[in-house]
């Protein structure tokens, strides 16, 4: 298999349409010199987390933010980066397959020979395995020529990714040394850029010369924080699968017999559902995040999906559409506690068949009530992250069998007088993610791999690669780097004696925020998608014309731009010292004092770790 990688590959016309398109840049990454403003020292968004974590980090904690600037900046501390010796830098895809990951590669490869021609690059073949084992392919034009803007990963493959055991890090740390690497980029999600993280420190505790680097690529659109707005993929394969959610909606409404229940990608979070819903206009979207808000049952799930089939069926609709997130199984309150078990048995060595014997009596009372099909899906052994094998347990197909049996009964009892409830699964899990990316992903992910070399041209080390003001035009667009610690929170696995969190600090999936301006869209929405059928059908993908420019409508909704807020807040800062210098009047002084002091007191009461907020 390794001799397929970066093969030339079979165009289509429209494959090789966009092979020619070539992404701009924003102004603050054109030209040969590099121009980069350090803010201030960062910190934990976890406050009561961040001692344990500066203790992990000691190295790669509390670096600064990193701003690169325009050639016409006026910023008299920034730092100009004229020469530019050859470097050696890798490159290695981890986690899914997402939309765009190869412009990434394209992206650093052009700018590493816009400083020097002489440098070089290395892609890693089969992922993090091919890191280890130190297999590589050095990355040209004629190399990335069928490969630019263009979906999937098979440029270099990858495997089941993780560097996180001593002998995987001892592994990376060799090949890194073997290969003269002066940096290591990590292309990837939440699990990829928290291994990063500890990559990073390693090395610099072993004075290994070779700076670490992650870049935010994930469909999940999960790794999402104050640095990062969106994630490499999300746009694509939001835009595809709304696409697909559409066509059954005309379909849905055309029959008018039929309600298709459709699984999307999602893992530990339910952005993409909620971005199809707000695009595609579905009937009904149960989130992970609401059932785990409101501890629903998988009987209240249930109740309330039969209750809207029976509201339609009264005004004589009897089609619909419902999207799940994959992720939804595990939080369902029961049912992650049942798989909590039968994990630990797996883990132990005891065979899936004997397991069911094993089990607690609620948690066989319930595995029992469970239809066969999904019983067997349970039982396999969890995925590297310590979930269940979420693309694996048919979700919808379980809903569907129990909505069925209940619409069955009520009309058999004579509280539902409508017609016999029918419905048809979906599993929208592998059609998007190896789409031709949308112009968006195209463009960000280009941007990304240029800043992944001004970040090593700077000397950064555990820093990930960021852009942010996303919903604006790319030139305007703010490109920087944030440290990965500043994303970290410790994972809690339980309370030692005072209040020390035992865990360790990983970079967190973001779930959805259900006192956010995307979510009350939706709710604002809910009853007129549930009752009105205003389905939307946003069309296939577009990469010139009408909708090749638009965003996601989370990305619209949101009240972003981090960075830009903290240069406002320093141009605020700046703006008091250049008033208040010493001669000024007792006034001003006096007021200054009053208003800072006030400012103090209420940052502090939203800093303190009781209260959990920064």
């Amino acid at each position: 298999m390794e001799s397929d990688y970066g093969l030339p590959r079979d165009l289509s016309h429209l494959q090789h349409a966009r092979s020619l398109y070539k992404p701009h840049l924003p102004p603050c990454l054109e030209g040969t010199a590099v121009r980069v403003e350090f803010g201030d020292v960062t910190t934990a968004d976890d406050v009561s987390g961040a001692s344990a974590i500066s203790q992990s980090f000691p190295h790669t904690y509390g670096q600064p933010l990193a701003h690169f600037l325009r050639a016409t900046s006026n910023v008299p501390d920034a730092q100009i980066i004229v020469k530019h010796p050859a470097i050696r830098v890798g490159v290695v895809f981890c986690g899914r397959q997402s939309p765009g990951g190869h412009n990434v590669v394209w992206g650093l490869h052009e700018a590493l020979k816009i400083h020097n021609s002489k440098s070089t690059l290395l892609g890693f073949l089969g992922g993090s395995e091919g890191l280890f084992a130190q297999r590589t392919l050095e990355i040209t034009d004629d190399v990335l020529a069928t490969y630019r803007n263009q979906g999937g990963y098979d440029l270099l493959g990858r495997t089941k990714d993780q560097i996180r055991t001593q002998e995987q890090v001892d592994a990376a740390m060799a090949a890194c040394k073997a290969l003269k690497l002066d940096g290591l980029v990590i292309i990837g999600g939440v699990t990829s850029n928290t291994d990063a993280a500890h990559l990073a420190e390693t090395f610099s505790q072993a004075k290994c010369s070779t700076k670490v680097v992650g870049v935010p690529v994930t469909l999940n659109g999960d790794l999402k924080n104050q640095f990062v707005e969106a994630n490499v993929g999300f746009d694509t394969v939001c835009k595809v699968d709304s696409q697909l959610i559409s066509n059954l909606c005309i379909d849905a409404i055309s029959a008018e017999k039929y309600y298709y229940f459709v699984r999307l990608m999602g893992q530990k979070s339910s952005h993409l559902a909620l971005e199809c819903t707000l695009q595609s206009h579905p009937n009904m979207v149960i989130l992970g995040e609401e059932v785990v808000a409101s501890k629903l049952t998988i009987f209240d799930i249930t109740k309330q999906i039969c209750d809207a089939v029976q509201a339609r069926a009264e005004k004589e609709k009897y089609h619909g559409v419902i999207l799940l997130p994959e992720g939804l199984i595990e939080s369902i309150p029961e049912v992650n506690a049942l798989l909590q078990e039968i994990h630990r048995f797996l883990r132990q060595g005891i065979s899936d068949d004997k397991i069911p014997s094993q089990l607690s009596p609620w948690a066989s009372a319930l595995f029992q009530f469970l239809p066969p099909f999904i019983r067997e899906e349970l039982l396999l052994y969890p995925a590297s992250d310590d979930s269940a094998q979420l693309s694996q347990i048919e979700t919808e197909k379980l809903l569907a069998v129990l909505v069925e049996a209940e619409m069955s009964k009520r009309l058999k009892e004579g509280t539902y007088k409508g017609k016999k409830f029918t419905a048809i699964c979906h599993f929208l899990g592998y059609q998007a993610r190896g789409s031709l990316p949308s112009k968006f992903d195209c463009d960000y992910a280009y941007v990304l791999g240029h800043i992944c070399y001004h970040i090593l041209a700077a000397g950064l080390n555990g820093y990930m690669a960021t852009v942010t003001n996303l919903k604006d035009s790319l030139n305007k667009w703010r490109c920087g780097a944030a440290p990965i610690t500043a994303m970290m929170a410790v994972k809690e696995y339980g309370r030692a004696s005072g209040s020390m969190t035992i865990g360790k600090p990983v970079v967190h999936p973001a779930t959805v925020d259900l006192r956010g301006r995307v979510y009350e869209v939706l709710r604002k929405n809910a009853t007129k998608f549930l009752m009105e059928d205003v389905y939307r059908n946003p069309g296939p993908l577009q990469f010139d014309g009408p909708g090749a420019d638009s965003r996601t409508i989370s990305l619209h909704s949101q009240d972003l731009d981090y960075m830009g807020r903290i240069k406002e807040l320093n141009g605020y800062i700046d703006k008091v010292r250049s008033i208040v210098k010493p001669g000024c009047s007792q006034d001003i002084l006096k007021a200054a004092l009053s208003a800072m002091s006030s400012v103090a007191d209420v940052l502090s009461v939203m800093a303190s770790p009781s209260n959990g907020t920064i």
